[in-house]
């Protein structure tokens, strides 16, 4: 996935009438919090953000070009939207340190259908998400187990994930994600 990138101006103006005035001309009053809680105000194009912010999820790295020279790594902290007018309407962005390992919870995809449940078996799944460390650079998209392998009596643990040798798992290593257990007789 190509890394997603929003373009934005620094501002100086605050207010309600400034923020309406900014969205009555397609664009988004916003705010880039860094590392040491410091706020820079932003103006961003309302239909770009939309469709970054469509396309990202909790832990989807964003490249935020601000005044069109400098990149800074961030993720989309919170978004306020109307649910009438189906529009955003004020977005927050956290920066991050590249060179700062980042602790992160994702959730787990499981993907595939188990041997044990084509058998007749029931799969049942137990933890839906990890937590995990890593340089931003290597902060997957998503995790996913493979579960289609899984018997009936076998259980996937945190430690059948793996992950890259980059990703250090804080999670129990024996924390149970999806099991497959034997149909009632």
């Amino acid at each position: 996935m190509d890394q997603l990138v929003v373009n934005a101006v620094t501002r100086t103006e605050t207010g309600k009438r400034v923020a309406k005035k900014l969205r009555e001309n397609g664009r988004l009053p916003a705010v880039m919090y860094n590392s040491k809680g410091e706020a820079v105000m932003l103006d961003i194009d309302e239909v770009e953000f939309t469709k970054v912010w469509k396309s990202a999820t909790p832990t989807t790295l964003v490249n935020l070009k601000l005044d069109g020279k400098s990149d800074n790594l961030v993720f989309i902290k919170d978004t306020e939207y109307d649910i009438k007018t189906d529009r955003n309407l004020h977005a927050d962005f956290h920066a991050i340190d590249e060179k700062k390992a980042l602790k992160v919870t994702m959730k787990v995809l499981l993907s595939g259908n188990p041997a044990g449940v084509r058998e007749g078996g029931f799969l049942t799944t137990h933890q839906s998400q990890i937590t995990i460390q890593c340089l931003p650079k290597n902060l997957p998209i998503r995790v996913t187990a493979d579960i289609s392998g899984l018997g009936v009596g076998q259980v996937f643990r945190v430690k059948d994930l793996g992950l890259a040798k980059e990703i250090t798992v804080l999670s129990d290593p024996e924390a149970a994600l999806a099991s497959v257990s034997a149909p009632r007789t």
